[in-house]
């Protein structure tokens, strides 16, 4: 049996633009709806989120699971930590980003911690879901060349030392992470700001710069745009919670404020 491919890695690669969506609801019910919605990614979040790795487990297979969906999952661990970057790995998923990278050995210990003996840390765990349970024999020898690693960088001094990190081999890409950039700027909340969108838009030329592709969250679709303009190659247009939170809102307030009708004859 022969390993999946990672059709991400190969798409960045490529510097094909890979769009996503940030997912929030940790259960696999919302995964396996949100993967088969069209997205070339969807980011499943443990970092601010109620989730672990089991429930991991059953929103991969979530992910798996959607008809027609060749959405790839990226998993987000809650820190850079090579105890839950292996068990990520072990239960199947292929490509991980990890926060607060903040220099170039925070992220060489990143690379080692997906890569087995002798060029990693990562332990050897027989037969995993990764290896489809054994099932894929030389897993140990080719899943390094499906593995996507992506980084993030959400302070200014991690931008200070944006090229240290990107340069590090074994790093697919860069995420730059606008809300914690916006606080390490004095702008907290304030992903808008003329100085912080300026730090942005010279991060994303940068890590172009490197051969690496940059990545970001932008839900406001114009600057979301503007983002893959200047280069950006993976870019999270949308979020599940906010979809649902603020289309909720805008339908009751219809109702509460006396507004149309909606006009769907729907039932459920």
């Amino acid at each position: 049996m022969q390993l999946a491919p990672n059709l991400f890695k190969r798409a960045l690669a490529a510097k094909q633009p890979q769009i996503g969506i940030w997912s929030t609801l940790p259960h696999p019910y919302v995964s396996e709806i949100v993967a088969g919605c069209g997205y070339d990614w969807i980011l499943l979040d443990t970092e601010h989120t109620p989730t672990d790795v089991p429930g991991m487990l059953h929103q991969l297979q979530a992910v798996s699971a959607a008809r027609e969906s060749k959405t790839t999952a990226i998993v987000r661990p809650a820190w850079n930590d090579p105890v839950l970057i292996k068990r990520y790995l072990d239960i199947g998923a292929q490509t991980i980003l990890l926060p607060f990278v903040q220099d170039a050995d925070e992220a060489r210990a990143a690379v080692s911690a997906i890569r087995y003996a002798p060029h990693g840390i990562r332990g050897m765990g027989g037969s995993t879901r990764a290896s489809n349970f054994g099932r894929v024999a030389d897993y140990a020898q080719k899943c390094e060349q499906e593995l996507c690693l992506l980084v993030q960088v959400e302070t200014q001094e991690a931008l200070d030392r944006l090229e240290e990190i990107a340069n590090v081999d074994g790093v697919d890409g860069v995420f730059i992470g606008p809300a914690d950039l916006s606080a390490s700027m004095g702008h907290p909340g304030d992903t808008g700001h003329p100085d912080v969108r300026a730090a942005i838009d010279s991060a994303i030329r940068r890590i172009r710069d490197c051969g690496k592709a940059p990545g970001i969250l932008l839900t406001d679709e114009v600057r979301a745009r503007d983002a893959l303009d200047k280069g950006a190659l993976f870019v999270a247009v949308a979020m599940d919670m906010l979809i649902l939170a603020r289309g909720a809102e805008a339908v009751a307030a219809k109702f509460k404020t006396g507004g149309d009708v909606p006009s769907s004859s729907a039932t459920y």
